[in-house]
């Protein structure tokens, strides 16, 4: 279980967790990734589906596997939106996820509150996301600080709308770090999925 986390709200979290659901995902090994952001929830609009059936849904009979739905702007993905879901909802969705047979990504909410604590807390390792700037790094090193003291330690770094110059792997105490490039359409874009797949491709090396 993978949680996709930054410090700073807007920084890209919620295309990264697509962009790596899409380059860990098979037909036949969906990845499942699941929107834990309960105030602002926009993994749906990201997707390009429903924000109903979602994490509210869920019940003894109607667990996660069956509420979630195929995103339409990513392949070999499935979606668990958040939209209306509360506090509770949300900690039994996470306490209900598959933990084999898939990859399971949490798109995390932005800071170091205890929304963020959540994900955190019952993922494996995590991905940090954080934009090239100053106050967004330090946001996401405070990040990167709780996800370690909650036993998901970060495996790498993505630093999104990056043209390589800024090196956070000193403040972050984080070695690996994928730079993506600014583009208009970051689901759509040849270049951006390179770099989605060179994630995937860390992550592998660290067996995460």
């Amino acid at each position: 279980m993978l949680a996709i986390a930054g410090g700073k709200g807007g920084c890209g979290k919620t295309t990264i967790a697509l962009g790596v659901g899409q380059a860990l995902g098979t037909p036949t090994r969906r990845s499942l990734v699941v929107d834990t952001d309960h105030d602002m929830p926009n993994l749906h609009r990201r997707a390009g589906v429903d924000p109903a059936p979602g994490i509210a849904d869920i019940t003894v009979s109607a667990e996660p596997t069956t509420v979630a739905k195929r995103a339409m702007t990513v392949e070999n993905v499935d979606v668990l939106p958040c939209q209306d879901a509360t506090e509770a909802a949300v900690d039994t969705a996470i306490d209900t996820l598959p933990r084999r047979n898939r990859p399971v990504i949490l798109d995390c909410p932005a800071g170091a509150g205890p929304d963020a604590a959540r994900p955190l807390r019952a993922a494996d390792r995590t991905v940090l996301v954080s934009a090239p700037t100053r106050q967004s790094l330090t946001d996401a090193a405070k990040t990167a600080a709780m996800a370690r003291a909650l036993d998901a330690p970060p495996a790498l770094t993505v630093l999104v709308g990056s043209d390589g110059s800024v090196n956070p792997s000193l403040l972050l105490s984080c070695p690996e770090t994928v730079h993506v490039p600014s583009v208009s359409k970051p689901l759509e874009s040849d270049r951006a999925a390179a770099k989605y797949v060179e994630i995937a491709n860390v992550l592998a090396k660290r067996n995460t």
